[in-house]
């Protein structure tokens, strides 16, 4: 019997599939080049990506052998699920494998936000040095809303809580019963929060959450991170909440459209903006590739020789 083959489209530590290379065909390629992933996966019994492959209708119509697709990483943003469970496609993924990455990120641009780090770098590297200007506040004694108690969000909450922050937390889906962490709704949260976080995925129901109404009821003086998804966020309501001056600034590693072009809130001095960075750590990518890799191998059990009995 053949081997099945593999497909694997986006960059990943060549150790985490050595599991599947022992049994499997395989084989690489960028899947941003879309006339060969159609032509790779006409014998696809397997798809690996991350981001950088848009695994939509039409790629799922080129893989008529196709039995699973597995998405290094937690977000399903590029998969055309749907689609992929009408053909009886499996598709599986890494959902805790950036959550420690994803966490730490956060506290890094929070930290960042407040103390006003990156504009400071900058205009020391245009050999200024105008230290009144950057004066920032302390995080300690004041309150973070988190948007979103799931993996991510409680990790941020732990890692938090040790600067001395109030943490609130706002998830109708989520048990939140941890001593130091007080549930509330989400106006309330805007309207208290000196630093607001969001941790939720992007679904039709949490696309455009925060748009301009609730910007509105945000302190002149706080922050709103975003390391979840791009699209929570109105960003043209955002570009102009941030030059009115309410919130005070924004710290963003997702965004609607990525890479996101020559988007205004990029030209903002009150913006940090990153490169979605937040799964982009050898750790994380060790995990997720070896997570996703086992998961691939188990949905294609069915075509592996098995294994010669003794006699």
């Amino acid at each position: 019997m053949p081997s099945p083959i593999v497909i694997v489209s986006d960059a990943l530590p060549g150790e985490t599939l050595a599991v599947l290379k022992s049994t499997c065909d395989v084989r690489h390629l960028d899947g941003r080049d879309r006339k060969a992933l159609f032509a790779a996966l006409t014998d696809a019994d397997a798809l690996i990506v991350r981001s950088g492959t848009r695994v939509d209708a039409e790629v799922l119509d080129r893989a008529p052998r196709l039995r699973v697709v597995g998405r290094a990483g937690v977000g399903l943003d590029n998969v055309d699920t749907i689609t992929a469970a009408a053909r009886g496609i499996a598709v599986v993924n890494a959902p805790g494998s950036n959550t420690v990455s994803v966490a730490e990120l956060t506290v890094g641009l929070i930290v960042a936000s407040a103390r006003h780090i990156t504009a400071a770098a900058r205009s020391l590297e245009d050999g200024q040095w105008r230290r009144s200007e950057f004066a920032g506040v302390e995080l300690a004694g004041r309150t973070l809303g988190i948007v979103g108690y799931g993996r991510v969000g409680r990790q941020v909450a732990r890692r938090m809580a040790a600067f001395d922050m109030r943490v609130l937390a706002h998830d109708p889906y989520a048990d939140i019963a941890d001593a130091d962490v007080h549930a509330t709704g989400l106006d309330e949260l805007l309207a208290t929060s000196d630093v607001v976080t969001l941790h939720l995925p992007r679904t039709p129901g949490t696309t455009g959450l925060i748009g301009a109404r609730e910007l509105s009821l945000m302190k002149s003086t706080a922050y709103l991170v975003n390391t979840a998804r791009g699209g929570i966020v109105d960003e043209s309501a955002l570009t102009r909440a941030l030059r009115e001056g309410r919130p005070a600034g924004a710290a963003l590693d997702v965004f609607a459209t990525e890479p996101p072009g020559s988007s205004p809130l990029l030209a903002l001095p009150n913006v940090v903006a990153l490169p979605h960075l937040g799964a982009s750590t050898h750790d994380a990518q060790l995990r997720a590739g070896r997570e996703v890799a086992g998961k691939v191998l188990a949905e294609l059990a069915p075509l592996l020789s098995p294994s010669p009995t003794a006699v």
